[in-house]
């Protein structure tokens, strides 16, 4: 798949997993909608820095978005559930998932 298809699917893919409305996605990148429609119809192909700040919003690194699964590999079924849950969390909830997680270790 080249990347001018690739990048609005993840996008898309990403915000179904999230529950982001592309009117979010705009609102948490500091984007206009129609930029990141121009994106998602494949009007245009964002340059990094743009990528970056999809890729910040969803809470992940430029390589987790290129890669299927975020790059999950040989984990168990329990930490692919942590980090499923993980990646529905808003950034309040995950503040208090860690502060929990950090807690357990002492």
């Amino acid at each position: 798949m080249r990347v001018e298809e690739y990048i609005p699917l993840r996008i898309t893919e990403l915000c179904e997993k999230r529950g982001y409305t592309k009117y979010r996605l705009s609102q948490l990148t500091d984007m206009s909608q129609t930029a990141l429609a121009n994106i998602i119809n494949q009007k245009s192909i964002p340059t990094v820095v743009t990528l970056e700040r999809i890729c910040e919003a969803f809470g992940i690194t430029l390589a987790q978005f290129f890669v299927e699964d975020g790059g999950r590999l040989n984990l168990t079924e329990e930490q692919n559930e942590i980090l499923e849950i993980w990646d529905g969390l808003e950034t309040k909830e995950r503040e208090i998932f860690l502060s929990f997680i950090r807690s357990l270790k002492k």
